[in-house]
């Protein structure tokens, strides 16, 4: 069977490479953070196939379609249709669960209808998203959000002195002139002083034509009471603004689960419906394992045909580690590993072949008992005949490919080669980074530090935890551990993260656009862009993309794109100032022999004492410290990894300055190599030479080894799990009976 052969590849960092993948083989794309793996993987093989595939289809149907650019390559030859799995989480939102993704609720809606007594309808209308099925009072939400008027209000005030206590309900706003100008009411009278009929029509005056109005209220808009109001704006859908303020929208509204439904989300009529005494809704509660086991109990033989291929789903979720949750889980719940094997387990159960699964690092998130999982539901997809191209740094993953190509030997321009191909055994005595880490002897740390005091952390409920207490050291490098689902981040985050001291730096990536980039993001371009302007006599303004010194063709975009109808729009670089964004008198503009096009292409590494200002350059050294050393000035945000973005965020923390505080990591390593996270065990060790406590939520477990104290939580997940088991020094968890942490740094420790 012919490779897939990508010849001459030159996208981001790439150096004109050429490989062969075998077909029908697991192949494992290896290398250091910023290598180019995901260049090659993603923005080559990937979006090659995706691009390829969507011009098959007419042009009005790939209009609609997410469009690719075509990669930097010469050609690639035999290439299937890909199927990509993202690292990203499950999205949607409280409609959405764990049994409508999976899509096994509409077997269970159908087994309902179908045998159920009494018959009350047809499969959609046990649906809570339908009209007939949901409960009228929550809309199928199973909860009700109500308003705190004493947050939304201040009823000592007026109107005209911002008695409305939410951002953009302000007098100056356009929300706010809706009751200022509306004629119903005294400005100056305080809110406490209206009389009921005052207050009723300011709050829950349905929208109505007025018909008097003053002359400075707009012409065609109607008057509406401020909670009917607020809650279209900021309650019925997941809007822009909702996400803008949700601070001030969590501080003002509450959850209460639904006094009619109780929390089950759909009316009495379809609840009243039953098999073996359990409504539809009262299974959905029960966990997956529990499940299984009620629907082999159901004898009627109509019904096989539905619960057998029923079981079969629920067998597969358990098989993967998720035997615990529940089919009412909400989607939004989830955690990362969580997502991630309920969309594998999804493309396991398709009848599709020959494809191209390429898949994004799959142990995110992941304790190595739970990757185990994850490699069988790999190995499966394989072997019903596709081909897969995993992105990985976990050795655990890595061991399984059949073959292997590891790209170096650096990051960013330092990466962008082919330094290995072949199989795993021969990678372990490759003379590369990848091939050093994973042949490398692990011990506990021998010198741990001592702690110089104790943070208790006591009689947490919540999740799965219940009353739960335990200690954390104070002073030294703690790990909480814990297979997925254990209740590592419930136990972390309500005892601490809301304590005054506490720095919280989690995976999610930094919001950005590709008009900022790092100095943007480390509040550094505004001292650069003075200081340039000092030096040349040119407007501050001269020197941001985004403001007067933009490329008047591109407007600092760096491209024209022009779109063309119903085909997918046609990108080209700006051929008046060549993809730099700047006019052509900024461009010229030079400093110590630098102009801002040359600073911004500028590596940090390279760009540390270019401009003599103390702070850019201290900033700057910090970012070195995180590892992100290869990173140019320019780079945009948005081009940032989970891992990447998880080290920006850290960088603005290391410094002489910071001190006395509790640091909190959300799983560090993640999209790291494990040469790269030696690096961040130095930052740990700065950040507590300087009178920090640094805690990390952590499944790797080089880091494991490295910790001074380790927490571990389960035994399992879920209802299984969310109990201390172990809190001690590193090296005790072993002898700890039932502890899959300690089983598994057993097999690691030699």
């Amino acid at each position: 069977m012919k490779p897939i052969k990508i010849i001459g590849a030159k996208q981001n960092n790439l150096k004109d490479i050429t490989v062969e993948i075998p077909k029908h083989k697991l192949t494992v794309f290896t290398g250091r953070s910023g290598s180019g793996k995901s260049s090659l993987v993603f923005n080559t093989i990937a979006a090659e196939s995706e691009r390829l595939l969507n011009e098959t289809y007419s042009t009005y149907i790939q209009n609609q379609l997410q469009h690719y650019d075509k990669p930097i390559v010469d050609r690639i030859e035999n290439l299937p249709v890909s199927m990509v799995i993202g690292q990203d989480r499950i999205g949607g939102n409280s409609r959405s669960t764990v049994g409508t993704i999976s899509d096994i609720y509409s077997g269970v809606r159908l087994l309902w209808s179908r045998i159920g007594t009494p018959f009350v309808g047809y499969s959609m209308d046990f649906s809570f998203n339908n009209t007939n099925g949901m409960c009228k009072t929550c809309d199928g939400l199973g909860y009700i959000e109500d308003i705190d008027l004493n947050e939304l209000l201040h009823f000592d005030r007026s109107l005209n002195e911002d008695a409305i206590n939410f951002p953009s309900f302000s007098p100056d706003s356009w929300r706010g002139k809706r009751y200022l100008y509306s004629g119903l009411f005294d400005n100056n009278k305080k809110l406490k002083d209206y009389t009921k009929e005052e207050l009723d029509t300011f709050l829950y005056q349905e929208p109505i034509k007025l018909k008097n109005p003053p002359s400075n209220w707009p012409k065609t808009a109607k008057f509406e009471g401020l909670i009917y109001r607020f809650r279209r704006s900021f309650l019925i859908n997941d809007t822009y603004e909702k996400k803008k303020f949700i601070k001030d929208v969590n501080r003002i509204v509450t959850e209460q689960v639904c006094p009619d439904c109780h929390g089950k989300r759909l009316n009495d009529k379809i609840l009243s419906c039953k098999i073996n005494d359990l409504n539809i809704a009262e299974f959905c509660d029960l966990t997956i394992d529990d499940e299984i086991q009620f629907l082999k109990e159901i004898k009627d033989d109509k019904a096989k045909y539905i619960i057998e291929p029923l079981v079969k789903q629920l067998e597969a979720l358990k098989r993967i580690g998720l035997g615990y949750l529940t089919l009412s889980r909400e989607t939004t719940t989830l955690s990362g590993g969580e997502s991630q094997r309920i969309k594998l387990i999804r493309h396991l159960n398709s009848p599709l072949t020959d494809l191209v699964y390429i898949i994004d690092e799959p142990s995110v998130g992941l304790h190595p008992e739970d990757i185990e999982n994850i490699n069988q539901i790999m190995l499966s997809i394989r072997d019903k005949g596709n081909t897969v191209l995993v992105v990985e740094h976990d050795p655990d993953v890595i061991k399984i490919a059949d073959y292997c190509v590891d790209i170096g030997p650096g990051s960013g321009n330092h990466g962008g080669e082919i330094i290995f191909t072949g199989k795993y055994n021969a990678l372990l005595k490759a003379d590369t980074p990848t091939g050093q880490a994973l042949s490398r002897v692990h011990q506990f740390k021998p010198n741990v530090r001592t702690a110089s005091d104790f943070i208790n952390i006591e009689h947490i409920t919540k999740n799965n935890l219940k009353d739960v207490s335990t200690r954390i050291p104070k002073g030294v490098l703690t790990a909480i551990t814990g297979v997925a689902g254990s209740g590592k981040s419930t136990l972390v985050q309500t005892g601490l993260r809301n304590r005054a001291d506490t720095i919280y730096i989690d995976q999610k990536p930094v919001h950005a656009t590709n008009r900022s980039n790092l100095l943007t993001y480390l509040n550094l371009f505004d001292d650069i862009r003075n200081y340039y302007s000092k030096a040349t006599g040119l407007k501050k303004g001269m020197f941001s993309y985004n403001s007067e010194g933009a490329c008047p063709n591109c407007n600092g975009k760096g491209v024209i794109k022009t779109e063309l109808a119903f085909m997918s729009d046609f990108v080209q670089v700006c051929d008046e100032c060549h993809g730099d964004r700047y006019r052509e008198e900024v461009r010229s503009a030079k400093v110590n022999g630098y102009s801002i096009v040359d600073l911004l292409n500028l590596s940090v590494d390279e760009a540390i004492g270019v401009i003599p200002i103390d702070n850019v350059n201290k900033v700057l050294k910090s970012v070195v410290r995180t590892g992100l050393g290869y990173m140019t000035l320019g780079q945009s945000l948005d081009t940032l990894s989970g891992g990447e973005s998880q080290r920006v965020k850290l960088s603005r923390y290391i410094n002489e300055s910071v001190k006395n505080h509790l640091f909190i990591f959300d799983e560090p390593t993640t999209g790291l190599h494990e040469e790269d996270i030696d690096t961040l065990k130095l930052v740990f060790d700065y950040l507590i030479d300087q009178g920090n406590t640094v805690i990390i939520i952590e499944h790797n477990l080089t880091m494991m080894t490295y910790a001074d104290w380790i927490v571990d939580i389960g035994p399992y997940a879920g209802f299984a799990g969310g109990k201390v088991l172990y809190s001690g020094l590193p090296k005790g968890i072993l002898q700890v009976e039932g502890s899959l942490t300690g089983k598994h740094l057993s097999r690691y420790i030699k």
